[in-house]
């Protein structure tokens, strides 16, 4: 059976060959590199999430708006049953994952309450604290996800019981809540650079 068949298995074959290559070229280095491999997750994880955040505001949105506007044509039940349900799974998980795989990172190197209270508690961040930016606007994020996105989402599919009136107002919650991630999206992946390589100015 051929991996790229699946979702499945082209994730667990990427993963493999990923390993595969770190062994390859990096031998040298004299053993697992722990912090790496909890980098590469948190990345990989952080991918997903915010990828299917800019799907929602750059390609669903639109489409459902255009979709409801073409009088002649199919309409957005297809996206709503069986795109919108599996976008929203690997959304929310997603985002799980990233705000984990970042605060095992960040305890990992003896940040996490350096970067949660700006160097207030325990051992501050290089770089102005930039990760800690970036770790508020994540968990900002994340809150979100779960606390305003997904339950209003439900409304709107349809998965939970909702009035007319409920789901419209559910509509501009989730809507709202998601334009605003996009936008926290992008000081966020700024700082979480700027950790790293240094802030722009």
């Amino acid at each position: 059976m051929n991996p790229l068949d699946s979702i499945k298995g082209t994730l667990i074959a990427g993963a493999i060959l990923a390993i595969a290559i770190t062994a390859a070229v990096s031998s040298y280095a004299g053993g697992f590199n722990s912090l790496g491999l909890i980098r590469w997750l948190h990345i990989g994880a952080g991918v997903v999430w915010i990828g299917m955040l800019y799907y929602f505001n750059f390609v669903q949105v639109p489409s459902l708006a255009a979709a409801g506007a073409d009088k002649g044509g199919p309409g957005g039940a297809g996206i709503t049953k069986y795109v919108a349900p599996r976008a929203l799974l690997w959304f929310r998980w997603g985002a799980v994952a990233t705000w984990v795989t970042g605060a095992a990172y960040l305890a990992h190197v003896g940040w996490f309450m350096g970067a949660f209270s700006f160097g207030a508690l325990g051992t501050p961040p290089p770089n102005g604290n930039a990760i800690g930016i970036g770790a508020w606007l994540g968990t900002i994020m994340l809150f979100n996800v779960w606390v305003l996105i997904w339950p209003n989402q439900k409304k709107i599919l349809g998965i939970v019981t909702a009035t007319d009136d409920e789901k419209a107002k559910a509509r501009r919650t989730a809507f709202l809540a998601s334009r605003t991630n996009t936008m926290l999206s992008i000081p966020m992946l700024l700082f979480m650079g700027a950790s790293a390589h240094g802030l722009l100015f």
